[in-house]
């Protein structure tokens, strides 16, 4: 691609390893003054849709293309395939491309960890994983990066591959296995990274003091999380205005009458300004992401800066 850089999967990774991604998400959360960025428009194909995601802030402006094709995986190709076009703040210059796919897998699994950074209890040690997907992959590396992690288990309808995930966590010196729903009973941390419509496990088997990061659903028809598991947890968004326009998970019980819009406790950057969320070693905390398109803002003008360091 001429004129400008383009970041693969591969350079990315090198550039922003996990630990520095959720440094830079904690520094943006915490400036007071987020990057600017719509709700994300979905456009219907006859494959499946095209979601754009643009934002603009003293990062940047950038946009993000993604394709999501649900027939894809039974082809070996994956679910979601795009392109970030990152500009210069000043002249607006192209500045770099990035492998959307990859920018979304690294963001979202960072965004998860910034959340769990101050969510999760300290020694949170055993995480239980619904998906076994890039993101299944990415969030274990976020768990990695922010908590003492000794055993993970992936929960997924596709056997081999999140025994392939198990393999992979042993590889990295964790106790790795695959298992049921039923797994999140013993979890300090469970992560849902699914495309699963309707919960994936039930929320009456979480225990006390767990942290649930819940980032598969993105629409305000679909949810990973039952309204027991909402209902029993102290609620963190990214931001009030997109949770509520967006997330299921909360739209539904809401919808519902079983809570209200003030059961969201806090959005992220209030987190990480200090806000009080847990209360003390019991209290079960939810971090509900749908993605926002500043965080693929932060993440690209981080990955544009190292690459030019």
């Amino acid at each position: 691609m001429s004129g400008f850089p383009f970041i693969d999967a591969d350079r990315l990774r090198s550039l922003l390893p996990m630990e520095a991604t959720v440094d830079a998400l904690e520094a943006a959360f915490g400036s007071g003054a987020l990057p600017a960025a719509p709700l994300r428009t979905h456009l219907d194909t006859s494959a499946g849709s095209l979601v754009s995601m643009p934002a603009t802030g003293p990062q940047g402006t950038g946009v993000k293309l993604l394709t999501v094709t649900s027939g894809n995986p039974e082809l070996g190709l994956p679910l979601i395939q795009g392109l970030y076009v990152l500009f210069s703040a000043r002249t607006q210059k192209p500045e770099a491309a990035i492998d959307g796919a990859a920018l979304t897998a690294l963001r979202t699994g960072a965004v998860s960890g910034l959340a769990t950074r101050y969510l999760a209890r300290e020694d949170a040690a055993r995480v239980v994983i619904f998906g076994a997907g890039t993101q299944g992959r990415a969030h274990l590396e976020a768990m990695l990066a922010v908590r003492p992690v000794d055993r993970v288990t992936f929960v997924s309808r596709t056997a081999n591959r999140a025994e392939a995930l198990a393999g992979w966590a042993r590889e990295m010196g964790v106790t790795g296995d695959v298992a049921g729903p039923n797994a999140v009973g013993a979890a300090d941390i469970v992560c849902t990274c699914t495309t699963s419509p309707t919960p994936v496990f039930d929320g009456s088997l979480l225990s006390a003091g767990a942290h649930v990061n819940a980032v598969g659903a993105y629409t305000p028809q679909t949810r990973e999380l039952d309204e027991d598991t909402i209902r029993r947890a102290r609620v963190v968004v990214e931001t009030r205005e997109v949770a509520l326009a967006e997330a299921g998970d909360l739209l539904i019980p809401i919808g519902a009458g079983s809570i209200g819009a003030d059961h969201v406790v806090a959005d992220l950057s209030e987190v990480v300004g200090g806000a009080k969320v847990r209360r003390g070693p019991e209290d079960i905390t939810v971090f509900k992401s749908v993605g926002v398109a500043f965080e693929d803002l932060v993440v690209a003008r981080a990955a544009a800066d190292r690459l030019g360091a």
